[in-house]
């Protein structure tokens, strides 16, 4: 499990010895579950804020519902008019009917990819229940453009699943067990991106009253993250960096730090400079200490359901060629890799203290900070 306070957990994480650099199977398996993994079913209107700059201080995530919004006086009461459905409605009020209902498909199926964004899967008969969730709003038209403006407006916001959905016109209760229904348009974002496997929430029972889903189409970002104050970057990969040791056989990794929140690479950064601040107080005899020059910035998933925020810290900045490892499995669970990106400290961290002169002429001769492989990293800190 994380420690609740992110300086705590840093202390921990850089005062462990390096591990190798296959993905930390324990880093990801021992974070708490997610609290929310999708909107309430008789949701209309949801907002879950993941504070980037709260999390940089705070490895326990706080999370925060807006209450529902009450737009209809009295619509969590038993048999309470709910908020009007916009979407088409088939002729035949029924949920075998609606899910067969050809307008739904081709709605979904002729719908313009929002610019920015890749189609992740179409005309699904689920929406997506998984981890980072970020909130739900109804719209009134089934319009990608519009939930992109929604994703693009919130922080954190890595994909999106619109969809159609029958729900019953007043709140289902023993004496109105089986209302008539009609159709509204959801729109839920998320941190991690979305994906077909985990569009599998098919609908529920209200007591007999049968909601079912239609026509869900999931997209995810393709613009890259934003740029770090002190840092280089991004640059994008093509999976995570499997580093090899320098030519003189220094390992430059440092270690791995992984949050269940959306994917906020800053988050990475302030890691990075965590770890280097407590290698610096603890340095080898000699002044010399290993600095965090370079990390990337991962979405870790398992058998597609992303979990988190990965970070891989190194003492020196490695190219795009070396990101070779995309995926791997731990029994029959495949752990596997997306939104990969790196940044380079600017100016490079030299990795020594100027306690004297002669630890000083060192620093001055130290390496370029560049994944070469030539760069020297002379001795491991002393603890």
């Amino acid at each position: 499990m994380r420690s609740a306070l992110l300086v705590s957990a840093f202390a921990a994480f850089a005062a462990a010895s390096p591990r190798p650099q296959e993905l930390d199977f324990d880093a990801i398996a021992d974070a708490p579950d997610p609290a929310i993994t999708g909107p309430p079913v008789s949701a209309v209107q949801q907002t879950v804020n993941y504070d980037s700059a709260s999390l940089a201080q705070s490895a326990a995530a706080e999370v925060t519902a807006d209450p529902l919004t009450k737009r209809v006086l009295g619509e969590n009461d038993p048999c309470g008019p709910q908020p009007d459905g916009y979407g088409p409605k088939p002729p035949t009020d029924d949920p075998t009917a609606f899910l067969a209902y050809p307008l739904l498909r081709d709605v979904s199926t002729k719908a313009l990819t929002p610019a920015g964004y890749s189609l992740a899967f179409s005309n699904k008969q689920g929406s997506v229940n998984g981890n980072i969730y970020l909130g739900l709003t109804t719209i009134k038209t089934y319009d990608p453009q519009q939930c992109a403006a929604l994703c693009d407006a919130k922080s954190g916001c890595m994909g999106f699943n619109i969809y159609f959905e029958r729900d019953p016109t007043i709140n289902p209760a023993p004496a109105c067990p089986n209302p008539a229904g009609f159709t509204n348009v959801k729109c839920t974002l998320w941190g991690g991106g979305v994906n077909a496997e985990i569009a599998v929430n098919t609908g529920q029972t209200r007591e007999s009253f049968i909601v079912v889903i239609s026509g869900s189409n999931g997209y995810n970002r393709r613009t890259p993250p934003a740029t770090i104050d002190g840092f280089t970057g991004p640059v994008a990969l093509g999976g995570a960096i499997n580093a090899p040791l320098t030519a003189n056989g220094t390992n430059t990794y440092l270690g791995v730090k992984f949050f269940t929140t959306p994917y906020f690479p800053d988050i990475c950064a302030l890691a990075c400079k965590a770890q280097t601040a407590y290698n610096r107080r603890h340095p080898n005899k000699d002044g010399s200490y290993k600095p965090c020059n370079f990390f990337a910035a991962y979405v870790t998933s398992i058998n597609n359901v992303p979990q988190g925020l990965y970070c891989s810290l190194y003492t020196q900045a490695w190219d795009p060629k070396y990101a070779t490892n995309q995926g791997q499995y731990r029994g029959r669970d495949y752990y596997s890799i997306s939104r990969a990106y790196s940044y380079t400290l600017s100016p490079l961290d030299n990795g020594y203290v100027f306690t004297d002169k002669r630890s000083k002429s060192k620093g001055d001769k130290s390496k370029n900070g560049h994944g070469d492989g030539s760069d020297s990293d002379d001795s491991d800190n002393d603890d």
